[in-house]
C-alpha cells in the first residue's frame, strides 16, 4: 500500500520534535506533507529543529487542502491539543494525538463522537503501550500467570526542581505533574483492571510557587487497589520509574520501565518476573526476563497507527478505552464532577 500523507499541526509539544524524526524514518509508511505552528513564539523556538529541516510550514487551511491528506500528528502546545484535534476530525482526517487529552472531558467527548461517526482512527500518544517489558507483563496478566491481581504500585517521576520555566508552565494545568504524567500509569492499570470503583487524589507542593509537583491517586476495585505516584521533585526520578504487579500466584516488577538517558536504546529491559507455580515455560520461582531493548520510543506505534488507518487491524485501544483512561486520569488530578 502506498505511504500515508500525514502533516503535523504543531511544534508546541514537547514530544513534538521526536515524534517527527520518527515519521520521517518511516517512508515507506508515511509521506510528511507539512507542518504547522502558528504561535509565533513556539515558531521561533523550536522550526529550524533538526527534524524538520526541508518540511514546509503552512497554515493549518493550507494542510487541510494538501490533495489526498489522510491524516495529521497532532503536537500543540498541552491547551490546544484537543480542540486541534476536533478541527482536524471534522475534515475527516485520521488522527494521532498526543497526550494528555485535555482538561475538559466534554471536549475529548466530543472529538470522540466525530471519530465514532466517520470511523476515523484515534491514537493516544502512550508510548509505554509499546515497550517490551510492559507488553510482557500485560500479556502474563491476560494469560493468568500471576493469579488474581489485588495490588499494583506504579511511578514516574523526575526532577524538574532546577528549571523554573517548565514549573511555571506545568502550574497552568490543575493536578499540575499528575495531570502530565499519571496517564502512561493509568492506562496500564486500567488495561489490567478495567474501570475503578473510586478514585482519592492527594495533590502535594514541594514549594510554594503553585505547582503541585508531588502527587499520589488511590484507585479502588472490588478486590484490588493501585497506586499511582508521579512527581518532579524526586532526585534522579526518571531512574525510579517503575511497574510492580502483584497476584495470588505471582508478582511482577520492572524499575525503571525506561533506561535512562544514553543507554536508552542498548540497555535490555529484565523485568522480575517471581511465580508461585510453574507455568508456560517458566518455572516456579523468580527470574529475570530478557525482554530486548527499547529500539525507538516511537516507532511502534506510529507503525500501529499506519495499519490501523489502512484497516489491516482493529485499533487495540479503542474509543472506550481511551475515553475511561482520560476520565480517571482527571479524577485523579481532583476534576470534580466526573462519573467515577
Amino acid at each position: 500500500m502506498k505511504p500515508i500523507k500525514i502533516g503535523q499541526l504543531g511544534i508546541g509539544h514537547n514530544h513534538g520534535e521526536a515524534k517527527m524524526a520518527a515519521l520521517r524514518k518511516l517512508p515507506d509508511l508515511f509521506e510528511v506533507v507539512g507542518v504547522v505552528e502558528s504561535d509565533p513564539v513556539w515558531y521561533q523556538k523550536r522550526s529550524s529543529l533538526n527534524a524538520y529541516k526541508g518540511l514546509p510550514f503552512m497554515t493549518e487551511e493550507e494542510l487541510f487542502a494538501v490533495p489526498e491528506l489522510e491524516a495529521v500528528a497532532v503536537e500543540t502546545d498541552g491547551f490546544d491539543l484537543v480542540t486541534t484535534a476536533i478541527r482536524a476530525a471534522k475534515r475527516g482526517l485520521h488522527i494521532h494525538l498526543d497526550k494528555p487529552a485535555g482538561q475538559s472531558l466534554g471536549d475529548f467527548k466530543q472529538l470522540i463522537g466525530i471519530c465514532q461517526k466517520d470511523k476515523l482512527a484515534l491514537q493516544l500518544a502512550y508510548i509505554y503501550r509499546y515497550n517490551p517489558a510492559i507488553k510482557f507483563c500485560l500479556e502474563a496478566v491476560r494469560k493468568g500467570w500471576l493469579g488474581d491481581i489485588f495490588e499494583i504500585h506504579a511511578v514516574m517521576s523526575r526532577y524538574d526542581g532546577d528549571n523554573p520555566d517548565y514549573r511555571r508552565w506545568l502550574a497552568q494545568f490543575k493536578g499540575g505533574a499528575m495531570y502530565i504524567f499519571a496517564g502512561y500509569l493509568i492506562d496500564l492499570v486500567i488495561s489490567m483492571l478495567g474501570k475503578p470503583t473510586n478514585i482519592t487524589p492527594f495533590m502535594r507542593q514541594t514549594r510554594d510557587d503553585g505547582l503541585i509537583d508531588n502527587g499520589l491517586a488511590v484507585l479502588e476495585y472490588p478486590v484490588a487497589t493501585a497506586t499511582i505516584r508521579v512527581s518532579v521533585a524526586e532526585i534522579d526520578g526518571m531512574k525510579h520509574r517503575r511497574l510492580i504487579v502483584c497476584g495470588t500466584k505471582g508478582t511482577f516488577e520492572l524499575c525503571p520501565i525506561e533506561p535512562p538517558g544514553n543507554e536508552y536504546y542498548t540497555t535490555h529491559l529484565t523485568p522480575r518476573l517471581t511465580l508461585k507455580y510453574d507455568t508456560e515455560g517458566y518455572k516456579a520461582g523468580t527470574h529475570l526476563v530478557d525482554c530486548g531493548t527499547m529500539n525507538d520510543r516511537y516507532a511502534g506505534q506510529l507503525e500501529e497507527f499506519y495499519h490501523i488507518v489502512r484497516g489491516d487491524m482493529a485499533n487495540p485501544y479503542p474509543y472506550e478505552h481511551e475515553y475511561l483512561l482520560h476520565e480517571t486520569l482527571l479524577a485523579a488530578c481532583g476534576f470534580p464532577g466526573l462519573g467515577l
